[in-house]
């Protein structure tokens, strides 16, 4: 049985989503955006009959509205919405109460899921090397609202888990059409090493978080694209 979806923000990512459904055995049940979903008012059991799964590529402000809507109706969801941090422990004590199940990805490539690890086992090695200090920056599309990207914060997040406590410069670019660049840098006075990772088609995202929403439906709990990959 096709895998029933909503998607909720559809502007390129739920486009493309849209695109590369059939693809994944899902039926697109219904687009809110804007005009139809202004404070999540297109969000109900009612209106939503059937669903299984919601794509949420809509905005911060959206998505802290969508999600606690959508779990009321009982629909389990797939954001990849970024810049709403400061609400992450909220929206968590939601998805418990209500049993569903949410996957949370600042990017859903499954490059820059592995990238994310490689990073991590890098500033392990380098946290004591004192001569080497660090840098990510990353560039996006113009259109793009956060910056820096959630992707450079999860990279900052991993190289601070793997216990690198140095001071780490984060800076954005922001031009033309890039989907999404990101490299990380370890500079000491003699010699530099750089990670990067290089987005060529909004599809990589697509295909991520359509993986994540076959994944997810029927699970409880919040999980991220290392749960989805299995990936450590």
């Amino acid at each position: 049985m096709s895998l029933r979806v909503v998607l909720v923000g559809y502007g390129r990512m739920g486009k493309e989503i849209e695109s590369l459904c059939d693809a994944y055995d899902c039926e697109i049940v219904e687009r809110l955006d804007i005009h139809n979903n202004l404070d999540g008012q297109g969000i109900n059991s009612d209106l939503l009959p059937n669903v299984d799964v919601a794509i949420d590529f809509s905005t911060p402000a959206a998505t802290i509205q969508n999600l606690p809507r959508l779990a009321t109706a009982g629909i389990d969801v797939v954001i990849g919405t970024t810049g709403w941090n400061d609400y992450e422990a909220r929206m968590k004590n939601v998805v418990t109460d209500a049993g569903i199940g949410v996957v949370v990805a600042a990017n859903f490539s499954l490059g820059v899921n592995i990238f994310q690890g490689i990073v991590g086992k890098a500033a392990g090695w380098l946290a004591n090397q004192q001569e080497f200090k660090s840098w990510i920056h990353e560039t996006h599309h113009e259109a793009k609202q956060d910056a820096p990207s959630g992707t450079a914060l999860a990279l900052e997040d991993r190289m601070r888990q793997a216990g690198y406590e140095k001071s780490i410069s984060v800076s954005s670019t922001r031009v033309g059409s890039v989907p999404g660049t990101h490299t990380v840098g370890f500079d000491a006075p003699f010699e530099t090493i750089t990670l990067t990772h290089t987005a060529r088609d909004r599809a990589t995202f697509a295909r991520g978080a359509l993986e994540a929403a076959r994944w997810v439906h029927g699970k409880r709990g919040w999980f991220t694209m290392r749960d989805v990959l299995e990936i450590s």
